[in-house]
């Protein structure tokens, strides 16, 4: 069998705000010369957080890790509704915000928790027919999208000040944050969208072993070999 080269495993980014996932592959790939990049589970351009990048033949082990739960980090703000249920998109309706307490709030993303099924938003990257759907909705088509079972384990929010919420999330792979953030806004009746999201957390790895994106590519390269987690062992870890 093969040895594995030292830099045949995963590195774990912590992917700055205004970039998307591709753009960090994209970098990584360019800066060290490596052939085979991948990443386990995309982040939206706004998100930061925890982005694992699987290098070399470790690129074969992306699907079983993309499959592993997620803790997410956020703030939802109420009474602003937008088409992509995030501050990226448009504004499409604004409302007052009903005195609430952190109580109320948590009593309504409660109902959340548990199995879900969720439509992907058309502003979202799932293809449909090989097109990206937010591509489809800057041309204002609207097309029928498949609901798919997500699971949320915990849905709770730590503080509230008049109009943002901090909330912290557990969920499957797939589920869709800020389309809760759109639904909790409905329930509650004043509307809302996802302000801000990290990801903490997927499987077994953590942003807190992450480094952000900027301090890794000044890394050598013999320093950055430190870094990547072996293939033998993200080949046990993915098993898990």
């Amino acid at each position: 069998m093969h040895a594995f080269d030292a830099l045949d495993g995963a590195l774990l980014i912590d992917k700055p705000c205004g970039c998307t996932s591709h753009d960090v592959v994209d970098a990584i790939r360019r800066q060290f010369h490596f052939e085979k990049v991948g990443h386990c589970g995309t982040l939206d351009p706004n998100a930061t957080g925890l982005l694992v990048l699987v290098l070399g033949r470790a690129t074969k082990l992306s699907e079983r890790l993309m499959a592993s739960d997620k803790v997410y980090a956020g703030t939802v703000k109420f009474g602003e509704t937008t088409d992509s249920y995030d501050a990226d998109g448009q504004l499409v309706a604004s409302l007052p915000v009903p005195p609430m307490t952190l109580a109320e709030i948590n009593e309504q993303a409660a109902m959340f928790v548990g199995d879900l099924m969720q439509t992907p938003p058309m502003v979202s990257a799932v293809k449909q027919g090989g097109v990206p759907l937010y591509k489809l909705a800057r041309k204002g088509i609207e097309v029928e999208r498949k609901a798919r079972l997500v699971h949320v384990y915990r849905y709770a929010f730590s503080s509230y000040q008049e109009p943002e919420a901090v909330f912290e999330i557990r969920c499957t792979k797939g589920t869709y944050v800020r389309s809760l953030a759109h639904e909790l806004g409905e329930k509650l009746g004043c509307g809302a969208h996802l302000l801000t999201l990290r990801r903490l957390k997927s499987g077994p790895f953590e942003v807190a072993n992450a480094l952000p994106l900027d301090q890794i590519r000044k890394l050598p390269l013999a320093e950055l070999e430190k870094r990547v987690i072996p293939f033998l062992k993200l080949a046990e870890l993915a098993k898990g």
